[in-house]
């Protein structure tokens, strides 16, 4: 059930554990290994789609402040030339339209990133900048959070969204808004650092099976 959040329970200031330099080393030695991954992807979809290989989608970050998540592309209709690294996109009503056989996602190599959450990797970059944090409650647009979130969503953006969170490694596209709300609740409530190591842990199987995935 929602509820007008106390504001005095939630305190403003992050822990440690959670700090900015933690967030920039993991995302730096993250990113690393990945960098082989992400060239190649960026490069396959500009050969299958002439478009950017990057769409700039914008959500609501911490204490409901506007910034563009990075993501590769994986909707597109035939082959177009058009130059550009970043195409960047406003678009409210798309995430709820997300479906596990989504018309929009057209080619089988698209689906194939988004089922083991390669296209999710360039947020990696939004950690850099200091706009999402390694772990938090997914970014969403202000229309989900109003629709969706209600009150809770003043709660929801006390903290950093983050690339990984507890609906992520429980489900994933699965579940329904209620049940990523009160997960992202949860997660929001009782941050620390076990639990954030826990699912960073749990991240890594959930990505590699596929399952739920799309």
């Amino acid at each position: 059930m929602s509820s007008q959040p106390a504001m005095a329970a939630f305190p403003v200031r992050e822990a440690a554990w959670s700090g900015r330099i933690w967030n920039l080393l993991g995302a730096l030695l993250l990113l690393i290994p990945l960098a082989p991954v992400m060239l190649a992807t960026a490069i396959a979809i500009v050969a299958l789609s002439g478009r950017s290989p990057l769409v700039a989608h914008r959500r609501a970050g911490q204490f409901g402040a506007p910034f563009w998540t990075l993501k590769f592309r994986s909707m597109w209709s035939g082959w177009a030339a058009r130059p550009g690294w970043i195409e960047y996109i406003v678009d409210d009503l798309g995430p709820e339209q997300k479906s596990s056989d989504d018309p929009r996602v057209a080619s089988r190599f698209a689906r194939f990133c988004r089922r083991f959450s390669i296209d999710e990797l360039p947020q990696l970059f939004n950690v850099l900048r200091g706009e999402m944090a390694l772990v938090g409650p997914r970014p969403l647009t202000e229309s989900e959070l109003r629709k969706h979130y209600g009150f809770d969503a003043e709660e929801t953006l006390r903290v950093k969204p983050g690339v990984t969170g507890l609906w992520q490694v429980m489900g994933r596209s699965r579940l329904t808004y209620p049940e990523r709300r009160a997960l992202d609740l949860y997660l929001v409530r009782n941050r620390s650092w076990r639990l954030h190591a826990a699912i960073l842990l749990r991240t890594i199987p959930a990505v590699l099976s596929g399952k739920d995935g799309w």
